[in-house]
C-alpha cells in the first residue's frame, strides 16, 4: 500500500484514477458469444459453459427436487443469519414506497404519479471461490417487493453441474421464479435476447467480473436496461486520532479481498494513524486465507495524509467512493459535506461488511467514481414512473392559452390546434 503525505491538490485528479484494463479485445468476444447466443439460443450457451466453466449440460434450469435438496444442506445457523439479514432488507427497502400524491398545478390541473413493476427482471450473482448469495437477498428482496413478476436469476455451475446450495436457499428464500446454470458473458447474453429456455429481461442486476461488466454494457447498447455501471469494489476511509487502527485495517483487508483488481483508500489527518493501521494490515493480512489477493489488491491501493479532516472529504467527493467508511467520533459534523459516495458508514463500529450482508442497506453500488451520478441500487431500480395528469374544463381554460401561445411560437400548430378546437367547443 503506498503512503503519500499531503499531495498537492493538483495531483488529487490523478491519485483519484483507478487502475484501467484494456477492454477492446472483451468487447469482441461479447460480440461474439452475443451473436451466437441470438443466432443458436440454448446450443450457444451450452457450448460456452463448456468452454469456461468445463461442465456438459442437459438442462440450464435448476429443477425444484434440486432446490429441495439444497435447503437441506443449509445449517440452521446459517438459515438463521440469511432470515435476521432478509428482513432487514425487507423493512428497509419496503420504507422507500411513495404515496399517491395528487397536486393540483391550477385549478382544474391534476397531476400525479405512480409506480409499475417492471414486469421482467433477471439477476446475476457469481460462483466461483466467492459465491455472492447475499446478493440474491439484496435484489431478489427488491424486486419483490416491488410486484416484478418474473425474476429470472443466472449463476454459474460448478464442473459437476451444481449450484451453490446457499445460493439456492436464498433464492427460494425470496421466491425467484426461475433458476438458471449458466455464468459470464453467455449468462448475460441469454437474458439480454431470450432462449428457449431463458427467458428474455427488461433489465439485468448484479455484479460480475470484467466479462460479465462488459456484457451488461453490450445488453444496454442493445436496448436492455442494467442496473448501474459497475467494477471493481472499492473501499475509501477517512481515519481520524479517534479511530481504532486494528478495525480500520480489518476494513480494508475486508474490501481488498474481493479481487486483484479491487482498490482501497485510507486518507486521515494524522500521520501516525496511517502507521499504526499499516503495521495493523501487515498483521492481519499473514492470517487470511485470500491473502494472495489481497496482496495484489493493496499493489493499487493508497494511504494518504492530508492536512485536516475536511481535505480528507474534499479528496473522497472527487474520488466518490462505493463505500465510503468514516472511522472515528469526529465526523457528524462533516456529513453535510459528503456529497459522492454509494453508502457511507459512520464510527467505529460500522463495519461496510454491515452494509454487505445484514444492516438493511443495498451493497450493489456504483464504482469507478459513477457514484458522482449515480445511486445504489433500491426498490426504485425495480419499477419505473409513470406521470398522469387530468384536466377538467376549467383546467383547459385556465392554461389553453398559454399552450396556445407557446404552441404557434414553436410553429407547431396542430398542437395549438388540439387546445383552440376544445376552447372553442364550450
Amino acid at each position: 500500500m503506498n503512503k503519500l503525505v499531503n499531495p498537492n491538490k493538483q495531483s488529487w485528479l490523478e491519485l483519484t484514477q483507478r487502475p484501467v484494463a484494456d477492454i477492446s479485445e472483451l468487447k469482441n468476444i461479447v460480440n461474439q458469444i452475443f451473436e451466437e447466443i441470438k443466432k443458436d439460443g440454448d446450443e450457444a450457451v451450452k457450448k460456452y459453459n463448456r468452454i469456461y466453466d468445463k461442465v456438459e449440460l442437459d438442462s440450464l434450469a435448476v429443477n425444484e427436487e434440486e432446490i429441495t435438496n439444497a435447503s437441506k444442506k443449509v445449517s440452521e445457523e446459517l438459515k438463521g443469519a440469511i432470515q435476521l439479514a432478509k428482513s432487514n432488507i425487507e423493512k428497509f427497502h419496503a420504507s422507500q414506497r411513495e404515496s399517491l400524491k395528487i397536486v393540483e398545478t391550477v385549478k382544474g390541473v391534476s397531476c400525479w404519479r405512480e409506480s409499475r413493476a417492471i414486469e421482467k427482471v433477471g439477476i446475476y450473482i457469481p460462483g466461483g471461490t466467492a459465491p455472492l448469495f447475499s446478493t440474491v437477498l439484496m435484489l431478489g428482496v427488491p424486486a419483490k417487493l416491488a410486484g416484478c413478476k418474473e425474476v429470472i436469476l443466472c449463476t454459474p455451475p460448478n464442473k459437476n453441474g451444481e449450484i451453490n446450495h446457499v445460493i439456492l436457499y436464498a433464492a427460494d428464500l425470496v421466491g425467484i421464479t426461475s433458476v438458471f446454470r449458466v455464468g459470464g458473458i453467455q449468462a448475460i447474453g441469454a437474458m439480454t435476447f431470450g432462449t428457449k429456455s431463458i427467458p428474455k429481461v427488461d433489465k439485468i442486476f448484479g455484479p460480475g467480473n470484467q466479462y460479465v461488466t462488459a456484457a451488461k454494457q453490450e445488453a444496454q447498447n442493445i436496448g436492455v436496461a442494467i442496473d448501474l455501471p459497475a467494477g471493481p469494489s472499492e473501499l475509501l476511509i477517512i481515519a481520524d486520532k479517534t479511530c481504532s487502527p486494528s478495525f480500520v485495517a480489518a476494513d480494508l483487508l475486508s474490501q481488498a479481498e474481493h479481487g486483484k483488481d479491487s482498490q482501497v483508500v485510507l486518507l486521515s489527518d494524522d500521520d501516525n494513524v496511517i502507521d499504526q493501521v499499516l503495521l495493523e494490515f501487515e498483521q492481519q493480512l499473514k492470517s487470511l486465507p485470500r491473502k494472495e489477493i489481497a496482496q495484489q489488491a493493496l499493489e493499487n491501493s493508497k494511504a494518504i495524509v492530508l492536512p485536516n479532516l475536511k481535505e480528507c472529504i474534499d479528496f473522497s467527493n472527487l474520488y466518490a467512493p462505493e463505500h465510503l467508511i468514516l472511522a472515528g467520533n469526529n465526523f457528524k459534523p462533516l456529513i453535510p459535506e459528503i456529497t459522492n459516495a454509494g453508502s457511507v458508514f459512520i464510527g467505529n463500529y460500522s463495519c461496510e461488511s454491515a452494509g454487505d450482508y445484514a444492516s438493511g442497506t443495498n451493497h450493489t453500488l456504483p464504482t469507478n467514481g459513477y457514484a458522482r451520478n449515480y445511486s445504489g441500487v433500491s426498490l426504485d431500480s425495480f419499477v419505473k414512473k409513470i406521470t398522469f395528469q387530468e384536466l377538467t374544463k376549467e383546467g383547459i381554460q385556465n392554461i389553453g392559452p398559454s399552450i396556445e401561445l407557446m404552441a404557434e411560437a414553436e410553429q407547431l400548430f396542430a398542437h395549438k390546434n388540439a387546445v383552440t378546437l376544445r376552447l372553442k367547443s364550450f
